[in-house]
Formats: structure tokens, sequence, C-alpha cells
């Protein structure tokens, strides 16, 4: 059986310098590569952290933050991003549903492990308006957009399979059951989107009327800074089957001159710069190597990647 809870056992010492590198007396995580702007996703990320520490005053903090100035009373998800330098901070009504998913897991899983009824409600009211407002039927399936506004058109309907938090969403499944359609049309999308030398998916997936399958057209057709975190998710659910093609293009790709920040899925080209640490420690959990247990980035990304790699790992390592 696929983890159903995120791993609650994450090094103290690696938590205390990610929650004092990136994250506001006030609970708002900074995205120290991008202007210190602040995502729902990022929320998400450390929502998950402070549980996996078992420091609910962070935790805590973050959600009141997160409540105050993301979320959206129009839809009940979040806003996708709040710039502090801007008048207002939140311009954009969009949500990323990565962000309400991971958002939604945390507060489960806390009130599983604290037992705050508040919790529990608010992850319910979320997934609902998950359900509501960002999921769709098209070409037979029940696909997850990745926001509410801008991924459907003439073309079909544009996906990002990062945004599928496979263990998350085995969680909701135990308690309502049209999950299981998003995981096994979702799982289905993850099989036949898989493209060139390598078979890796591409950061963003065309589904067309007809159900056919292409990186979307409109942007670059990598592997590279969202695909990265599909294997992750993969592992931390226990899918191990299918993860036998991201093995093969680290394991050799690794051998001949390291990994690239990203790979196009159509041409073969990679990037002219290495793999960020975060995008590494996922490699290396994937090929079955161990993690250091230490951190040094002042990246945010980065950063977040390792940390949720430690929970994958440990997640995996203790459903086998």
């Amino acid at each position: 059986m696929a983890p159903s809870a995120c791993a609650q056992d994450l090094d103290k010492a690696l938590w205390t310098q990610y929650r004092q590198s990136f994250i506001a007396n006030d609970g708002r995580v900074m995205d120290t590569g991008n202007g210190n702007v602040s995502h729902s996703e990022g929320q998400g990320f450390a929502l998950l952290l402070a549980l996996a520490a078992n420091d609910r005053s962070t935790f805590d903090t973050m959600l009141r933050w997160t409540e105050t100035h993301l979320v959206r009373s129009d839809s009940g998800l979040y806003a996708w991003r709040y710039h502090p330098s801007n008048t207002p901070p939140v311009s954009d009504p969009n949500n990323a549903t990565d962000g309400d998913i991971l958002i939604a897991w945390a507060l489960l899983l806390a009130f599983e492990r604290w037992n705050e009824q508040a919790y529990a409600e608010r992850s319910m009211s979320l997934r609902a308006a998950i359900l509501r407002e960002v999921t769709v039927s098209h070409a037979g399936k029940r696909l997850l957009l990745p926001g509410r506004i801008g991924f459907t058109g003439e073309a079909g309907v544009v996906a990002n399979l990062s945004y599928y938090v496979w263990p998350a969403l085995d969680t909701f499944a135990r308690h309502e059951p049209m999950w299981n359609d998003i995981i096994s049309d979702g799982l289905d999308l993850l099989t036949r989107s898989r493209f060139g030398q390598w078979q890796l998916v591409p950061d963003w997936t065309l589904i067309g009327d007809d159900g056919s399958v292409s990186p979307a057209a409109d942007k670059p057709a990598r592997f590279g800074f969202d695909a990265v975190r599909v294997p992750l998710y993969l592992l931390w659910s226990g899918r191990t089957t299918e993860l036998k093609t991201f093995r093969d293009y680290w394991r050799e790709t690794e051998k001949v001159s390291g990994w690239p920040a990203w790979i196009d899925v159509v041409s073969g080209e990679t990037a002219p710069y290495p793999l960020s640490g975060g995008g590494q420690s996922i490699a290396n959990i994937t090929i079955g190597r161990a993690l250091p247990n230490k951190s040094a980035s002042n990246d945010y990304y980065s950063e977040s990647l390792k940390l949720l790699a430690h929970l994958g790992k440990k997640a995996s390592a203790s459903a086998r």
C-alpha cells in the first residue's frame, strides 16, 4: 500500500535552517530566487515540512498568513502569487492547483497528528473547492487543471503532471471516492505523456479533444523545472514501477556528462547548466542513493526540493 502520510521525522537542523532562511516572522514563505515573492505552492511545501518537524507554532503562523492573504472568496482556493512590492500584492486571481493540493494535504495530516478539528474542516472545504473548480471531464477522462483560468481552449486542455501530488491524492481518495477517477486517469495520462529517447514527461502536456497527447505547443518541451517533481511524488506514493524511465535517464546521463537542469523531450537539447541541488536530491533518491543530512543553498526552490526529497525517501522506505 502506498504511504498515506508525510514522514514525521524531518531532521530538526534541516528544518531550522530552512525556516530561518525562507520563512518571515509573519509566516510568509519567501521565494528568494524570484524577488522574495510568495506562492501558494511555497506555503504548502513549508506547511508539510513544519508538520514533519513537529513545529506546530510555525505551522499555525504560516497557515494564518496564507488564509489572510491568499484565500479567494470567489472560489475557496488560494491566489497563486503574492508580490510584497506591488499594490495590491495579489494582482492575479488565478490559483495554482498544486499549491491548493499541498495545503489541503498538510491540513489533513495536521488534523491526524494534532487532533485539531479546524484543520480537518478547512481541508475538507478546500478539497471540495478543488474538485468543483479545477477538475474537468475531457476526452473521456477526469483531468486536473493547473489553474482555474487559462488551461482550456480550442486545442484542448493543458495539464502539468507535476501538479498531481500522488501521495496527497491517495490520502484524499480515502475520504472522497471521486478522487479515484482523477488518480486513475492521471496515471493513464502519465503513461501516455512520455516522449523522446528517454521517454520523459514534459513540464506541460496538451490533451486534444480526441485524447491525443503532446508537449504543449506554447511552452518549451522540457523535462525540467516542474516535471522534476514527478518522480519525487511517484516515489513518495510508492509507485516505483513508474520510475524506470527516470532512473534510466539519470543513471545514463550521469555517466556521460552529468545531470543537466533540463532536457528537451523532442529535440534532445539539454541545458548548458547543471541540475539544481534540489533536483539532484530527487535524482539521487530516484536511483536509490542516500541523501546527505545537510543543506547549504540560498535558493528557496532548490532547498524545498531537498527537504521534500528527504520526506519522500523516508515515506517510501517506511512503506516497504
